[in-house]
C-alpha cells in the first residue's frame, strides 16, 4: 500500500538507504540548494536536514532524484495506475484480460477524495517567518517554497471534485510584501487556477486559496499532472498513492489536505498586484520580477514532526526531470486516444521543455501519392498546439510514422537526423506570430507573447547530411569557429548581439544557393560554438531558449510566397544571448567553496556527492 503522509515515506527510504540523514548544519540560504544541485547530478540519495539553520523544521530534497527512485515510491499503484490509463483508453481490455488489469482495481477504489472531520495538519499554528526561507539561486527575490501543492475550488460550485491542485510558484518573503501577512503567488499561462480566479473577479469576490506543502508523495506528483480541465487532481493523487485523499471541509473556503505537513491559507484580494521575483527558474535564466497576485495570509497550520519537501530548478536536467519522464510513463499510451493521428509526444527536457515539442504523426491523407507530404501531419500539428499545456510550445517538430516505424522521439539525435534529411525548407516551416509562449520563457517580444513554428517534415530521404566540417567552408566577417553539432547540424560562433544589427540578414546574403554551407540544412549562431556543439544538450538548451522563431530565423536564399516564408539554402537559427533576454543561472563562488569542504575528506557530505 502507498504512503498516507511523508513521514512514512521518509522513513521507509531511510530504512532501504536510499534517503542519508544531514545532521550538521546546513544554510537554507544557497547553501542547501548546491547541496540539492550535486547530488542530483550524482544520482544520489534523497537526503534529510535535521539541522536547518534559523528555522526548527527539518527539510527533504531529492525524493524524485532519479526515475528508478520514483517508480520504486510508487511501486505499490504505478503499474495500476497505468492499467487504469489503458482502461481508459479501450474500456474493453478489462473484460478481454482480467488478470491483466486486475491491479488496476485498487487504484480505482481510491480514486474518489473523502470528507473528515480534523487532520494531522491542524493540531500545530505558526508563521510565515517561522517556515524555511529556502533561497535557490544569488539574485533570487527572497525564499520560495518549490514543492507547493496550490489548491482551489470554483467559487460558484465549491467542492471536492470541482477542484483544482497545481504546482504554481510561492514567495514567502521580500519585495514589497508586509511580512507574516503577504506572499507572492506566481502561476502562468493555461492553468487551471485561473479559471477559479477569473471566476472569482466576476462575481467582486477573494479567491480563497490553500497552500499544502508536504503529505503524500502522490499529492506532489499530482499537482504538476496535466489533467483535463475540471478533472481533479485528487482522484489522480488517491489512485497513485493507493488511499483515499482525505480532505478537511472548512467554512468559508476550500477544504484543507489533512496528511500535509503544512498549510498556509489565504485569500487573493481581485484588485491587488505586486511584483514577485526575481527566480531562478527551469529554463535555467532568472524570470524578472513581475506583477502576480498576492494571498492574504489568514492562518498557517503544520502537523507533529513536520517535514518541509523542497527541490531546485535550474538549467535541465533537475530533480523535476523525474516529474515528466513519470508522467510520460503513465500518459503516453493515451496520447492516441486524446489526439487522433498522432502517436508519440516529448516535451523536451534538455530544451527546457515548452521550448521544443518532438511528435510523430500519420500522414495518410494521399496514400496513393508516389511521394508523401506533409498533410495530415499539419492537422496533428494544430490539434498538438490546441492541447493545454502544449499550446504553449514555441518549436514543434513533427514527422511522419509512415516513414520509418521504429522512430522514437525519445532518441531526440536520430529523430532530428531524420527530420532534416527529409524536410524541404521551401514548402515545411510553419510559423505563428504574435501567439502566447510560455510564461517563463523571455525569448519573445514580451511576456507570454512571442511566436511558434511547426516544422513537419515527410517523405523520401532528400540529402545525406554531412558528418564533417567542409574544409572549403568559408564565414562572413567577424563570424568564427563552425562546428559540427549533429549530421546535417553547423554551429557558428558569431558577434556579440547589439540591438538593431542585421548580422543574421548579413550572414545569409553572404551565400547563395551553391555555397558549400548549403550542405547542412540546419546552421545555428551562437555565442560560444564550441560549447553549443560539445553535447547535444547544450544544443537543445542553448538553441530553443534563446530565439524566438519569428525574429530569430532566417535562411540563405530565402523568399515569400502568398505571404509563406521559405528558403531555398540553409535554415539559419540566431541563437546568440540578446539584451531582452534573462540572465542564466550562475553559482555562488563562496557558497560552492563552502559546500567543497562539506565534501571533503571528513566532511558530512563526503561520498554523497
Amino acid at each position: 500500500m502507498g504512503y498516507a503522509n511523508l513521514q512514512s515515506c521518509v522513513k521507509d527510504l531511510e530504512q532501504s538507504r536510499q534517503l542519508v540523514r544531514i545532521e550538521a548544519e546546513i544554510d537554507p540560504h544557497l547553501e542547501m540548494a548546491e547541496i540539492q544541485r550535486r547530488v542530483y547530478q550524482a544520482s544520489g540519495p534523497a537526503l534529510l536536514f535535521t539541522n536547518v539553520k534559523g528555522c526548527r523544521f527539518p527539510m527533504v530534497s531529492n525524493l524524485f532524484g532519479t526515475i528508478e527512485r520514483t517508480r520504486w515510491i510508487f511501486r505499490d499503484t504505478l503499474e495500476g495506475v497505468r492499467h487504469l490509463v489503458d482502461m481508459k483508453i479501450d474500456p474493453m481490455q478489462f473484460f478481454k484480460h482480467p488478470w491483466k488489469y486486475k491491479d488496476a482495481i485498487r487504484p480505482a477504489l481510491h480514486m474518489l477524495p473523502r470528507k473528515t472531520s480534523n487532520g494531522p495538519v491542524l493540531r500545530h499554528r505558526t508563521s510565515i517567518d517561522q517556515l524555511p526561507k529556502l533561497v535557490s539561486w544569488p539574485r533570487d527575490g527572497g525564499p520560495f517554497i518549490t514543492l507547493p501543492q496550490v489548491y482551489t475550488e470554483h467559487p460558484a460550485k465549491p467542492s471536492l471534485l470541482n477542484s483544482n491542485l497545481g504546482m504554481y510558484r510561492v514567495q514567502l518573503s521580500g519585495n514589497e510584501y508586509a511580512h507574516n501577512r503577504e506572499i507572492g503567488l506566481h502561476y502562468q499561462i493555461h492553468r487551471s487556477i485561473g479559471v477559479h480566479h477569473a471566476a472569482a473577479i466576476e462575481e467582486g469576490e477573494p479567491l480563497r486559496v490553500n497552500i499544502f506543502v508536504g503529505g503524500a508523495p502522490a499529492m506532489t506528483v499530482a499537482a504538476v499532472m496535466p489533467l483535463p480541465e475540471g478533472m481533479s487532481e485528487l482522484t489522480f493523487a488517491g489512485a497513485l498513492s493507493g488511499r483515499a485523499i482525505r480532505m478537511v471541509p472548512q467554512v468559508p473556503g476550500p477544504a484543507i489536505y489533512g496528511e500535509a505537513d503544512f498549510c498556509i491559507t489565504g485569500t487573493i484580494d481581485p484588485d491587488r498586484l505586486l511584483p514577485e521575483g526575481p527566480f531562478g527558474d527551469h529554463l535555467g535564466y532568472y524570470s524578472d520580477a513581475h506583477d502576480f497576485p498576492v494571498l492574504k495570509v489568514e492562518h498557517v497550520y503544520h502537523r507533529e514532526g513536520a517535514i518541509w519537501p523542497f527541490t531546485v530548478v535550474g538549467r535541465p536536467p533537475q530533480e523535476d526531470t523525474s516529474f515528466g519522464d513519470l508522467i510520460h510513463e503513465i500518459t503516453g499510451p493515451a496520447i492516441p486516444s486524446v489526439i487522433k493521428g498522432v502517436h508519440a509526444v516529448n516535451a523536451v527536457d534538455a530544451a527546457g521543455v515548452h521550448p521544443l515539442l518532438l511528435a510523430i504523426g500519420s500522414e495518410r491523407y494521399v496514400p496513393y501519392a508516389k511521394e508523401r507530404q506533409p498533410q495530415e501531419l499539419l492537422t496533428c500539428a494544430n490539434a498538438i498546439l490546441g492541447q493545454g499545456q502544449l499550446s504553449l510550445a514555441k518549436y514543434l517538430i513533427i514527422a511522419a510514422k509512415e516513414d520509418d516505424s521504429a522512430i522514437d522521439i525519445h532518441d531526440i539525435s536520430k529523430f532530428l537526423q531524420h527530420v532534416l534529411a527529409r524536410v524541404e525548407w521551401t514548402r515545411d516551416l510553419h510559423f505563428q506570430t504574435r501567439t502566447t509562449i510560455d510564461t517563463l520563457d523571455y525569448s519573445g517580444t514580451g511576456l507570454n507573447a512571442g511566436s511558434k513554428l511547426v516544422i513537419a517534415a515527410a517523405g523520401n530521404t532528400k540529402r545525406e547530411l554531412p558528418t564533417t566540417v567542409p574544409g572549403e567552408l568559408t564565414l562572413p566577417e567577424r563570424f568564427s569557429d563552425a562546428r559540427l553539432v549533429l549530421p546535417g547540424i553547423l554551429a557558428v560562433q558569431a558577434p556579440g548581439y547589439v540591438d538593431g544589427n542585421d548580422d543574421l540578414a548579413q550572414f545569409c546574403r553572404f551565400y547563395d544557393r551553391e555555397a558549400p554551407i548549403n550542405q547542412f540544412p540546419l546552421v545555428v549562431l551562437v555565442d560560444d560554438a564550441r560549447f553549443t556543439a560539445e553535447t547535444l544538450n547544450n544544443f537543445l538548451w542553448a538553441t530553443f531558449t534563446r530565439s524566438n522563431p519569428a525574429a530569430d530565423i532566417e535562411g540563405i536564399d530565402s523568399f515569400i510566397e502568398q505571404k509563406h516564408w521559405g528558403c531555398r539554402g540553409s535554415l539559419v537559427i540566431d541563437a546568440r544571448l540578446k539584451p531582452h533576454h534573462q540572465d542564466p543561472l550562475v553559482e555562488d563562488p563562496a557558497v560552492c567553496r563552502r559546500v567543497d569542504a562539506l565534501a571533503a575528506t571528513g566532511g558530512p557530505l563526503h561520498g554523497i556527492i
